[in-house]
């Protein structure tokens, strides 16, 4: 017997199974409809049209399940938590898909295969969240992880390119293969100690004489995850992935990515009392603390807007982990509404901030230096607004998302009494004001008499404005928001 039917000895999947899969059905034949398109004709146009359409179906899907679907199948727990999250998903891939079509449009080589590439990472994603099993875990990491080192590299046969796209993607290898290594040591370690792969067998670790062995496989599982978040000090070369991959690939790391696995650790910790061992809170509070504050740090000595926003992804990445111990020790569920609600700010605000680099961007050359920007609120106003915006909000300033995503978090953690976390946020936050007002500084000034010329009207700038229209009105009216991850809340 295997170790996946040991955990589902007896269990007989009817018919109705299937329907909380349907958005990954979808994602699945969207896959296989633009992989035989390819195969018959090259046409970027109608591959993106696939693609786009594959996307909204499962999303639709998903949305329509998200209140009604509670079903835990074998190796995935499809519930509202888990449709909620594919909706974003897929949302957010849309917005890459629209966001990357000027960046492609004059590429000198293939183009389709780029979109094949971001339905299969989008699958891997949504299994991941989804995940209830280790088998189920390590599928999507792998779906997702191989699919990420095609879009990474994409570009690199390119003539035109002139960025360090091998160099990025061979840095995310080592990284992916040192994690994954981790995660599968921890889990074998896991099932040595109960016989079960699922993420609810945790709950029978020992807490006597065997605890020395159960924190150990639970501390090699959060330090290979801790590689997949960047988090301080497993961050090593993800700047440098940020700045030498295509600016699409960046932003799809940067949100979906994350997103998709700090969703299997909030479930993690949900299901299972691995924040019962004091080694183990001791552990993530010191990975919350250190991202805030060397994530902020680092951030300050950087001239290039990819490498800001990679170590203020690490730093935002250690606000979440607040959110994520404070689940434990709070009595009700605002750790995990905290998580929720600051998982769609981060994602709606990083997605826009990448998306201004991916327009500004072209496949020919990243233009990623803060002194690219100079100018820009005279050459384009609406697109420097946005940015601005974006800006701000990962700074937290009122009347954005930012702002209303951070609150969460520090009710959360006052609730909970987690001060030394919360006065590294805060320290944190005062930190990232800055270097968020360095660019917006420098998009004031007067414009360089050798600014490129930007194109105007473009699906990409038309998802610039709705991911800016959304960060204000979450920022200003968060209460219908609020009231649907109520609902779902796990």
């Amino acid at each position: 017997m295997n170790l996946v039917s040991m955990d589902f000895a007896g269990y007989t999947m009817g018919a109705s199974d299937l329907i909380p899969l349907l958005p990954l059905i979808a994602l699945t034949a969207a896959s296989v409809w633009v992989m035989m398109a390819i195969g018959v004709k090259r046409n970027y146009a109608f591959a993106l049209y696939s693609t786009v359409t594959g996307l909204l179906l499962a999303l639709l899907l998903a949305h329509g399940l998200m209140l009604e679907s509670d079903a835990a199948i074998p190796l995935l727990g499809m519930d509202s938590h888990a449709q909620f999250f594919t909706v974003l998903i897929c949302a957010a891939a849309i917005g890459v898909c629209l966001l990357g079509h000027n960046y492609w449009s004059e590429f000198d080589d293939q183009r389709e295969e780029f979109l094949l590439l971001l339905l299969l990472a989008t699958l891997g994603a949504v299994v991941l969240a989804g995940a209830n099993h280790f088998a189920s875990l390590l599928l999507g990491l792998e779906i997702l992880g191989m699919s990420l080192y095609g879009m990474l590299a994409y570009p690199v046969q390119s003539r035109q390119h002139k960025g360090h796209a091998l160099e990025a993607t061979i840095k995310y290898l080592i990284l992916s293969a040192v994690s994954t290594a981790m995660i599968l040591f921890g889990v074998a370690l896991v099932f040595a100690e109960t016989g079960s792969l699922a993420f609810s067998g945790l709950e029978n670790l020992p807490a006597g004489p065997g605890i020395a062995f159960s924190t150990v496989a639970l501390l090699l599982i959060s330090a290979g995850i801790a590689f997949k978040l960047s988090l301080f000090p497993f961050h090593i070369w993800t700047p440098d992935v940020y700045e030498g991959a295509p600016a699409p690939a960046t932003a799809f790391l940067a949100t979906i990515g994350k997103l998709a696995v700090f969703i299997v650790l909030l479930r993690i910790v949900v299901e299972t009392r691995a924040l019962g061992m004091a080694p183990v809170v001791i552990v993530f509070s010191l990975l919350a603390l250190l991202s805030i504050i060397a994530g902020n740090l680092l951030a300050l000595l950087q001239d290039n807007l990819k490498r800001i926003l990679a170590y203020s992804s690490i730093a935002h990445m250690g606000y979440l982990l607040i959110a994520i111990i404070a689940s434990f020790y709070s009595d009700g569920p605002i750790g995990i509404e905290a998580v929720s609600f600051y998982l769609l700010a981060y994602v709606v605000m990083t997605l826009g901030a990448f998306g201004v680099v991916t327009l500004v961007s072209s496949h020919a050359g990243e233009r990623d230096g803060i002194a690219d920007y100079q100018g820009l609120f005279w050459r384009r106003p609406w697109l420097a607004a946005s940015f601005t915006g974006m800006l701000l909000s990962l700074a937290g300033i009122p009347l954005t998302a930012g702002f209303i995503g951070k609150f969460y978090l520090i009710l959360a953690g006052v609730e909970s009494g987690l001060w030394l976390l919360l006065g590294a946020l805060v320290a944190g936050s005062g930190i990232g004001l800055y270097y968020y007002l360095r660019i917006v500084y420098r998009m004031l000034l007067p414009q360089p008499e050798n600014a490129p010329v930007l194109e105007r009207g473009s699906a990409g700038f038309a998802v610039v404005l709705a991911l800016f229209a959304l960060l204000i009105l979450f920022g200003v009216y968060p209460a219908s928001l609020m009231s649907l991850i109520e609902a779902i809340a796990l």
